[in-house]
């Protein structure tokens, strides 16, 4: 779905190739900043620890989504930034590409960049030879581990609408909303290996988002309609 996302909607304007991959380097500066402080911390405490170990695993994951909003605020900021550029070297006065769009471009951006990284994760742990669940773990691992990556690059395209239009149109709730959802998905991570108390919250979740942003996109209950009945 994610490379059919890029290949339908991105890749024949080379503008919004540009976005996305800015888009994708923001997501991982803010990535690698906060892996750096969770390694500084894991070094700095007592490895023995496990209670200690675990509340600083919990961090690093709340500090690490925290400074990923906060890196797409910045990016937003570069965006009207670029807008206003634009407007002022086109002919017409019009920038050749909307916010909605930049907004919708830089959360795949986002998006993408958090899959691979999970894709890479999976694939490490699948080097070498081994039978998942051979020791009374989930079989499942794999095949959650995939549906949980899809949604998250879905989430991300989605809340990137919706922080944009909070943030163009100063409704910081929508924002605090996006955050709020961004720390529930990551925190139903822990619920693992019970995928269940993970996969489902953030389905649902997905599934309000994309509701969310498709009516602030300008959508409507009649044009989803014609749209599924191909007129």
């Amino acid at each position: 779905p994610a490379l059919g996302l890029f290949l339908f909607t991105i890749a024949r304007d080379p503008l919004r190739i540009i976005i996305l991959i800015a888009g994708a380097f923001f997501w991982l500066v803010s990535l690698l900043l906060s892996s750096l402080i969770w390694f500084i911390a894991v070094k700095a405490s007592d490895p023995r620890d496990e209670p200690l170990q675990k509340g600083l695993l919990i961090f690093g994951v709340m500090f690490s989504v925290l400074l990923q909003e906060a890196f797409r605020f910045l990016y937003y900021k570069l965006l009207r930034k670029a807008i206003e550029g634009l407007v002022a070297l086109s002919e017409d006065g019009c920038s050749p590409i909307s916010i909605q769009q930049m907004a919708y471009v830089a959360g795949v951006g986002f998006g993408l960049m958090s899959g691979a990284f999970s894709m890479i994760n999976l694939l490490a742990d699948s080097l070498g030879p081994g039978t998942v669940g051979i020791h009374g773990d989930s079989q499942l691992y794999f095949l959650t581990s995939a549906f949980m990556t899809m949604v998250l690059i879905f989430l991300h395209t989605f809340w990137g609408i919706l922080f944009f239009h909070g943030c163009e149109h100063r409704r910081w709730w929508e924002i605090a909303a996006v955050v709020v959802m961004h720390l529930a998905v990551s925190g139903s991570t822990f619920c693992n290996p019970l995928y269940v108390g993970s996969l489902v919250p953030s389905y649902l979740l997905m599934a309000a988002a994309a509701t969310w942003a498709y009516l602030l996109s300008g959508g409507s209950a009649q044009n989803l309609r014609r749209f599924l009945l191909c007129k």
